[in-house]
Parts: C-alpha cells; sequence; structure tokens
C-alpha cells in the first residue's frame, strides 16, 4: 500500500500564503516587498517558529515548481525594447543625458569586477571559500523589486530609470549565464559543449514559434477553450526545464530561457498578465513560504561569525553597486546618484536560487545558504525605503510631457493651445515654401519654422526628442515616412495624418496610431444623423473622450461597483490588449487596463491622478 501524505502542510501553507498580502494591506506595510512578507511568513509557521509545517512531496513538487516559475517570469521580465538606442535627450542641468545602453554597460562591469574583488577580501578573512561563487551573489540585482519600484515612482520612462533598468537587466542575464557555467565547471561530468547545445536548440525553437505565431490558424486557436498560447508557454517550459536536466545543467536556467524567448516574441499584455497571475497568485507564494519554513534562524545565530558575516555581507552589497554608480556624477545630482545605487542593491530571487544550487553542490554549507537567503531579505527591506528616501521622486515625475507636433493647419493650432492649458510642453513645427505668410507667436509653446520637412532638417531642430509626436502634413508620402522614423527613435506615441488605407494599414502594424481626415468627417457625418446625442460626445470640448490607464496596482482587481471614486466621469469602454469590454457593476479592474472615460473634467484628472 501505498502511504497516504498529509495535506495539512500544504493547507497551512497556502492559506499562509493567501493572507500575507492581506495583512500587508491591511496594516499599509507598502514598502515590504510581498515576496519577502513571504518568506517571513514561512519562518513564523516553519522550523525557526511554530514549526508547524512537516515538509512532504506534495510540497516539495509544488515549490519546485514555484521556483522554476519565478526564473521563467524573471526571463520574462526582461523587455528587449529598452536596448535599442533611441535619441538622447537633454537634462534639466543643460547637459546631453549619456548613452543608456553604454553607460549601462559600464556600471555593470564595475560592478562585476568590484564584487570580485570584495569576493576576494571576504576569502582572505576565510569568511567564504569560494570568491568566484561570492561574486556571483554579490552581483546579483532583482527585477522583481526594480521594476515594481521604477513604476511606482514614475521613473521608468524617465532616462535615469531606463538606466537603472538596463543595468539590473543586464544583470539578471549576465548572472544567470555565468551561474549556470559555473555550476557546469563544479559538477562531476559537467560539459560547457552541452550547455551550449541548450542555447542553440533554444534559438531553434524561437525561430519555429516565430514561425508558427505568424501563421493565421494559430491565432484562431488562442481564444475559447484552446488557448494554444498558455499551451505553447507551459510546453516550453517543460521542455527546455527537462532539456537543460539532460544536459547536466540547472532546471533553472532552462526556465530562465523559456522566458527569454517568449519575451523576445513579444506576448500580448494579457497573456503576460494571465502568467503573472497563475505564478505570483499559486506556484511563487508557495516557494517562498517554504524559502523561509525551511530557513533555521535560531541555528544560523549560534554560530558567532554570522553576526559578522551578514554586516560585511551587506555593506560588500552596497559598496558594489554605490561606488560604480558615480560615474553618473557627470550628468546627475547626488540625491539621484544614491538613490539608484541603493536601488540597485536590491536582491532576492538569484541570490535565493544561488544559495540552494551553492548548498547542493557543495559549494557552501547549509549555514552560508542560510546567510545569503537571510541577507537578500535584509536587503530587500532596506534598499527600497533608503531609495525612496534619498532619489528626488517628485522633481522627477513633475517632469512635463514634451508633445511635437509637425504641421501648422486649423486642426493643429487650435490642439496646440489646449495642451498648453493641460500642462504639457508644445513645440509646433511648420515650413513654408511661400516665406509670405508667417505664424503668429504665442508665449505659450514654441513655434519654429523648418527650411523643408527632410529628415535631417527635423533631426537638427531635434524633433524626435518627445514624448508624443502628431505628424499633419498635407503631404501622405511625407507624413509616413516622418512616422517610420520617429519609430526608428523609439517615441512611444506616434499620431500621423494619413488618408491612404494601404498606408494606414501598414502604419498601425508598427504600433503608429493613423488619423483620416476624410474618414473622421465622415464617421462624425454618419454618428450626428443617426444618433446626435452620441455625438455631442465627440464634437463639445465639455463631454470629450479621456483614456485613463490603470497602473496603480491598489485598484488591479477590483469591481467597478466597488471603485470609491468617480464622480462625474464614467467609463464607456474599458481596452485590455486587442480586447474591447464594455463596463458593468461586476466588471473587475486589471493593471495596464485603458479605461475610456467622460463626463466632468475636474473628476477625469482627479481620477487619472488616483489610478496612475
Amino acid at each position: 500500500m501505498e502511504e497516504h501524505i498529509s495535506v495539512t502542510s500544504l493547507i497551512i501553507v497556502l492559506v499562509a500564503a493567501f493572507l500575507t498580502p492581506i495583512v500587508l494591506k491591511k496594516f499599509n506595510l507598502t514598502l515590504l516587498p510581498v515576496v519577502v512578507a513571504e518568506i517571513i511568513v514561512g519562518l513564523i509557521i516553519g522550523q525557526s517558529g511554530f514549526n508547524l509545517i512537516e515538509p512532504n512531496e506534495w510540497l516539495d513538487i509544488l515549490s519546485t515548481l514555484g521556483f522554476i516559475f519565478l526564473m521563467f517570469l524573471s526571463g520574462l521580465e526582461i523587455d528587449f525594447s529598452i536596448f535599442k538606442s533611441g535619441k538622447r535627450k537633454k537634462l534639466p542641468n543643460g547637459q546631453l543625458e549619456p548613452n543608456r545602453f553604454g553607460i549601462s554597460v559600464i556600471i555593470f562591469l564595475l560592478i562585476l569586477g568590484l564584487s570580485y574583488v570584495i569576493s576576494l577580501g571576504l576569502s582572505f578573512m576565510g569568511l567564504v571559500d569560494n570568491a568566484f561563487f561570492m561574486m556571483l551573489v554579490i552581483s546579483t540585482i532583482s527585477l522583481g523589486v526594480v521594476v515594481p519600484t521604477l513604476k511606482e515612482a514614475d521613473i521608468m520612462k524617465s532616462g535615469i530609470g531606463q538606466i537603472i533598468l538596463l543595468v539590473a537587466v543586464i544583470a539578471d542575464l549576465v548572472t544567470m549565464i555565468l551561474l549556470a557555467v559555473f555550476v557546469s565547471f563544479q559538477e562531476e561530468g559537467g560539459n560547457m559543449w552541452l550547455l551550449l547545445l541548450l542555447f542553440i536548440a533554444g534559438i531553434g525553437i524561437y525561430f519555429l514559434a516565430k514561425f508558427f505565431k505568424s501563421q493565421s490558424f494559430f491565432e484562431t486557436l488562442s481564444t475559447g477553450t484552446v488557448q494554444i498560447g498558455t499551451r505553447a508557454v507551459f510546453t516550453l517550459i517543460m521542455v527546455l526545464v527537462g532539456l537543460s536536466e539532460s544536459l547536466g545543467a540547472e532546471n533553472i536556467l532552462g526556465a530562465f530561457l523559456a522566458g527569454v524567448l517568449v519575451s523576445l516574441l513579444s506576448p500580448n499584455k494579457e497573456m503576460v498578465q494571465q502568467l503573472d497571475s497563475f505564478g505570483y497568485g499559486f506556484l511563487i507564494p508557495i516557494f517562498f513560504v517554504m524559502v523561509g519554513v525551511e530557513l533555521d534562524v535560531w541555528g544560523l545565530f549560534s554560530d558567532p561569525t554570522v553576526f559578522l558575516l551578514i554586516p560585511l555581507l551587506f555593506l560588500g552589497l552596497l559598496l558594489s553597486k554605490l561606488l560604480p554608480v558615480l560615474v553618473l556624477k557627470k550628468w546627475y545630482d547626488w540625491r539621484t546618484i544614491l538613490g539608484s545605487g541603493f536601488l540597485l542593491t536590491s536582491t532576492l530571487s538569484l541570490v535565493v536560487a544561488a544559495a540552494k544550487i551553492g548548498e547542493r553542490i557543495g559549494v557552501i554549507d547549509s549555514q552560508m545558504a542560510s546567510s545569503l537567503i537571510l541577507l537578500a531579505i535584509i536587503a530587500c527591506i532596506i534598499t527600497p525605503i533608503l531609495f525612496k528616501q534619498v532619489f528626488p521622486l517628485l522633481e522627477t515625475a513633475e517632469e512635463k510631457k514634451r508633445l511635437k507636433i509637425i504641421g501648422a493647419n486649423q486642426i493643429t493650432m487650435p490642439l496646440t493651445k489646449e495642451f498648453c492649458e493641460e500642462g504639457y510642453d508644445v513645440y509646433l513645427y511648420h515650413a513654408r515654401r511661400n516665406q509670405s505668410g508667417e505664424l503668429p507667436g504665442n508665449p505659450d509653446f514654441t513655434v519654429e519654422k523648418l527650411e523643408e520637412y527632410s529628415i535631417e532638417e527635423l533631426r537638427k531642430h531635434d524633433v524626435f526628442d518627445a514624448d508624443v509626436l502628431v505628424i499633419s502634413t498635407n503631404d501622405d508620402e511625407l507624413n509616413t515616412t516622418i512616422a517610420l522614423e520617429a519609430a526608428e527613435w523609439g517615441i512611444e506615441n506616434i499620431i500621423t495624418k494619413v488618408e491612404s488605407p494601404n498606408k494606414q494599414a501598414m502604419l498601425k502594424e508598427k504600433g503608429i496610431n493613423v488619423f483620416s481626415t476624410i474618414f473622421s468627417s465622415r464617421a462624425m457625418m454618419k454618428a450626428m444623423i443617426a444618433s446626435p446625442h452620441i455625438a455631442d460626445i465627440f464634437a463639445t470640448r465639455e463631454e470629450g473622450l479621456m483614456e485613463v490607464p490603470l497602473t496603480n496596482k491598489e485598484f488591479h482587481g477590483v469591481k467597478l461597483r466597488d471603485f470609491p471614486f468617480f464622480g462625474d466621469a464614467i467609463i464607456v469602454r474599458i481596452y485590455r490588449g486587442n480586447e474591447s469590454i464594455i463596463p458593468h457593476g461586476d466588471t473587475e479592474l486589471q493593471l495596464e487596463d485603458r479605461l475610456i472615460v467622460t463626463g466632468n473634467h475636474e473628476n477625469i484628472y482627479e481620477l487619472e491622478y488616483l489610478l496612475e
């Protein structure tokens, strides 16, 4: 007879994982990352606390799957679009910002080199045995902490925010690969050629997946009960995990590689949200709670050297990040530099992974593994708080959006004035072959005269240094050329006037917003004939439609009927990825939703502030 496995311990772990975010919210402990709180809860119910958990196969399997899925999501978090070099912007101090990718690589190389020097020092003191392994631990940076902190601070798209993000992404990629190489050398029978075979297999799978994704039948299988995309993701994870284990590599490398491949394939936001919900809603909390359960704090502190080791390691973490970011002093002030260094010191997932792998292959003992996990917890609690205290968040967050408009006409001129009144930094560019007429000056916005609408002339006037670019000349071909050039420069919001249906379709495929005066006028006339009161919403300024993005995590999952504030604002439509949703009381809001709102402008602006 097969021995019956009790599910009591699993139920306790699941209940603990369920209650943790509720307790954080109830007591307003928002500065503490949820994953850190889950480890602390594990400490309370585990062998360091009430010892309520008895390890069994159920917990081992689910915890391992949580670990694998965590590494997959770490790879998925990497947005490779940030590696594209866009136009360098002018900073408030008048200087041109540094090349983001170049300076990020330099900072990471300095972090890696300094981490090795610190590791050699700890090895010389007899506190660590393997300097290379400790270098990997010290140089890691947690994307899972950096990304939400940057979003919350509203500096993700700023120059310094992109530099911090790039350093974290490069660290995540390089340290994971170096860890896999290190393990391959340490384990008996490890073979670097087999590790290379895993990456070759990943490249082959990428091109195969890209081919199938482009097939029309694949899209028809992505809805309803089939959900072929989600099935493909889980199949990819397990195939690469199984392949990495078969080749003698760590399973987390296969999972991380699967996440990187999915990220490169540009999945829609809805699928990413579903994967995040499944991972952070079920498997990953079990893993982090179990990390705390298995951590023996009392046994750890029975050795007096730990009281010296953990402070020294934490100091090493701080120095390895704060000293390299000093290269930014040429461009940024001290508060920005120190804040950036503190945020880059946050580390968690890879340290936990390295600790568990290092203990398994015998590079470190269980005491050192526990010390590293405890170090990661301390770093994740302290450094985001220090970042928020030091970094000049208010000054960065209040930077005006730069709206640049090409082409002066009866449509763009009134818009220019309106957006000035709404707090945008507006520039209007026009080129007149007939020099007899000049545009009137306006103290609210900048009017710049161009010799011609050529790409060289636009570059010369820094037109592509914009957050929003509107292209409204009378030449479809010219508008298309400028829009495509702007997309190459990485401008996120490009709106261009194009009447040709073929050009409209091509531009939309590239993520460029297109409007047509002929189509818009015809559609408005039709609306006025069929539904005149509905047309008033578009035709009058007082009752216009506005798009409000939901980026505040506090309202994720909240039903519209339970939403605390609307005032005189009404949601008429919700866009979620490519889906258009007609809202009702039971509709649940989700992060990255785009709410189309009408009503009183003051209420809409308050709603926008609340949701961002």
